[in-house]
């Protein structure tokens, strides 16, 4: 077997593709028959296959050059009966180069040109490389689309070294009117076969000073527009703050009348402060309690009855009863006073203190304290005490004169 072999094999070419072929004989007298394989290790990726008896290499598949341009593999050679000796011997395979690659830019940067740039000046020189081998024969050609021919802003001129400038055909550039250009432009090349693409260049419009030093390359945007003044502007915004404020204010108004932020002295719960100002005997004696209903409707005009004075109301005497001067049902009047005291809703509470003045002194009856003497020759009259009722007959009978005493029986 040779030390080593080197086989070459275009690119892209279909899988299956002879590359060469490897040849080993045995030196025994035997002469045992060889077979032949390709270490997995030295082709990781399987691109080739060899025929374990004949030693034929062959592609499982297209290659590229781009990716990988040589492939260096080993071929094991392993004798058949014997002492199975073997031997291995280096392969390398070279992939020739196909034009499959169309040429491009060499750089793809944008070009910055000032605003009151000179008609003619060049602004670019571009350049352009292929991935496929290079020669020196190799040549690029550059050219704008034939719909560009007649482009009223841009030239391009080849100069037939694989560069071409770019010149600018008119003056007068804004960056307010139009702040980037893209110019399109095709390179071939002389390959076999021959490639071309377009590829884009742009252009952004930057603002220079008089010695063509770039200041800036951003869009100034129009400050105002057409037939509108500082002070109009300054107008406009006021009004508009005013108006934003008249609906802030109407907003906080109509939330204030449905949620009031001061609440009255009455609806403030988280204080209830009571004062006693008179003595009583309980809470309906304080100013926490509608004391209103307590009070006397007679008094609210000024007048305010007495109760502690006789009554002018003379009532009927009963049947069976002798009528007496200035006489009165006392069993009747107390009735009446109780019953409007049940029935009368402005009636003081029940620990108020009725005075029945008729009782005590001025009244009619007049002291009582006679009825701790023990003499019979009283000059005092009870007499009137017939007329006073049937509760009252027990004491008329005792203290009254006999006579009225028999004239009632």
């Amino acid at each position: 077997m040779s030390p080593s072999y080197t086989f070459e094999v275009e690119e892209n070419a279909p899988g299956g593709m002879l590359v060469g072929r490897v040849h080993a004989r045995d030196t025994d007298i035997a002469n045992n028959p060889i077979r032949y394989l390709i270490p997995r290790y030295t082709d990781l990726e399987e691109f080739f296959s060899i025929g374990p008896e004949d030693g034929t290499i062959k592609t499982t598949r297209p290659l590229d050059r781009e990716t990988q341009a040589w492939h260096n593999i080993s071929v094991s050679a392993t004798e058949i009966g014997g002492h199975h000796q073997d031997a291995k011997v280096r392969v390398n395979i070279k992939v020739k180069d196909v034009n499959d690659n169309a040429p491009e830019f060499a750089t793809q940067e944008e070009v910055l040109m000032c605003e009151n740039v000179a008609p003619g000046t060049i602004i670019k020189t571009v350049s352009a490389v292929d991935k496929d081998e290079m020669a020196h024969r190799q040549h690029f050609h550059f050219s704008l689309p034939p719909k560009l021919a007649n482009n009223l802003n841009f030239s391009l001129k080849d100069n037939r070294d694989n560069t071409a400038n770019v010149v600018v055909v008119r003056r007068g550039f804004s960056r307010l009117s139009q702040d980037v250009y893209e110019l399109p432009i095709e390179i071939n090349d002389n390959g076999v076969p021959p490639l071309s693409s377009s590829n884009t260049l742009v252009i952004r419009v930057c603002s220079c000073d008089s010695k063509d030093t770039i200041l800036t390359c951003n869009v100034e945007p129009y400050v105002l527009p057409a037939g509108l003044s500082t002070g109009a502007l300054i107008a406009i915004l006021a009004c508009i703050v005013i108006l934003l404020a008249i609906v802030v204010l109407f907003v906080a108004l109509r939330r204030q009348k449905k949620e009031p932020l001061i609440m009255f002295e009455e609806e403030d719960v988280r204080e209830n402060i009571i004062t006693y100002d008179d003595e009583g005997g309980g809470e309906e004696d304080t100013e926490a309690f509608d004391i209103a209903t307590l009070q006397n409707p007679d008094g609210a005009n000024g007048f305010l009855p007495r109760k502690d004075i006789k009554p002018e109301l003379q009532f009927p005497l009963r049947p069976g009863m002798r009528p007496a001067a200035s006489s009165v049902d006392v069993d009747d009047f107390i009735k009446t006073r109780i019953s409007e005291a049940d029935n009368d809703p402005t009636a003081p509470p029940y620990d108020s203190i009725q005075v029945y003045g008729y009782e005590g002194r001025g009244s009619v009856a007049g002291s009582l304290s006679s009825l701790e003497s023990v003499t019979t020759d009283s000059d005092l009259d009870y007499d009137y005490l017939h007329s006073w009722g049937p509760r009252f007959k027990k004491l008329a009978d005792l203290y009254g004169s006999k006579d009225s005493a028999d004239d009632n029986s």
